[in-house]
């Protein structure tokens, strides 16, 4: 059997032109929506990231702010500065790359993040919301485009099996959350899971986060599934490649994302358009002002 290929590139496509509609609608109001990018270093897979967020942010009509540092910043002068652009009433998001160096509290940098402006869900506010799904937040923008992949290609989530591999706040907890938000049956596997394998052999939908190359193979797959890869490693090549061995995957399962090419595709446009939602919250409230 051959699978079916879920590409991204299809589903940023979407997102795209929605979020360029609705950031040309705010500006029609007068108001840009404006992303502050916050880099502290030169990390490779950082500059990456922005790279392809400032690509999608001027496709969009978003405004981009650019603040960065060097590695050995003082944690007192970047606390200080980032206080400055949380009070700034012209930036409706912000985008922190992390992890930060050492001397720098993540703690203390989260609790200056506002809520309303925390557009990649990395506060606690933010994962207090989705947890208990009270809305007013955003979730990290990689566990959202997993859920946009399912959308896009008509995948239900309601009433089926579903494992995530791997646990942590940037992908595996909040997807859970997410997935069960919309009826899914959620099973969350990590390093100390026995017999994963097994456990997925069971499920409809596998998603894996995990951060190994090509750690889920063929003892992993059934027909049925549908398999979202979210991992980005380097192989013995030096080439990027996922969690998932997708050579075997695509002779086996249902439908599986590619790496390169797959959900890492999706996330820059849901981070856009977190910023023009944070924008268009901001245009409602100063509506009700008026």
């Amino acid at each position: 059997m051959t699978s079916q290929i879920l590409k991204g590139a299809d589903v940023a496509a979407k997102l795209n032109e929605e979020n360029r509609q609705r950031a040309e609608a705010l500006q029609h109001m007068g108001l840009t929506p404006t992303l502050a990018i916050i880099r502290v270093g030169e990390r490779e897979d950082d500059l990456a990231y922005e790279r392809s967020a400032l690509k999608r942010c001027a496709n969009a009509g978003v405004a981009v702010k650019q603040y960065i540092f060097p590695a050995d910043v003082p944690e007192v002068e970047f606390l200080s500065k980032l206080r400055r652009i949380a009070r700034d009433r012209s930036i409706h998001g912000c985008l922190i790359f992390r992890p930060l160096p050492k001397h720098i509290d993540d703690a203390k940098v989260c609790a200056i993040l506002p809520l309303e402006k925390d557009v990649d869900g990395i506060t606690p506010a933010a994962m207090s919301a989705l947890y208990a799904g009270t809305g007013g937040g955003f979730a990290p923008c990689t566990a959202q485009a997993c859920i946009e992949m399912l959308d896009h290609y008509q995948i239900p989530c309601a009433g089926k099996r579903v494992v995530v591999i791997g646990r942590s706040l940037v992908v595996g907890k909040p997807l859970a959350m997410l997935l069960m938000a919309r009826d899914a049956t959620v099973m969350v596997c990590h390093s100390k899971t026995p017999d994963t394998a097994a456990i997925c052999r069971n499920a409809d939908i596998v998603i894996s986060a995990a951060g190994r190359a090509k750690m889920v193979g063929m003892r992993y797959m059934i027909p049925r599934h549908t398999v979202l890869d979210v991992g980005i490693n380097v192989g013995e090549d030096g080439q990027l490649v996922g969690d998932v061995d997708f050579d075997a995957a695509s002779q086996v399962v249902h439908a599986v994302s590619p790496v390169p090419g797959g959900v890492g595709t999706v996330t820059c446009s849901v981070l856009v358009r977190h910023v023009i939602e944070a924008a268009e919250r901001r245009a409602a409230k100063l509506l009700i002002k008026k």
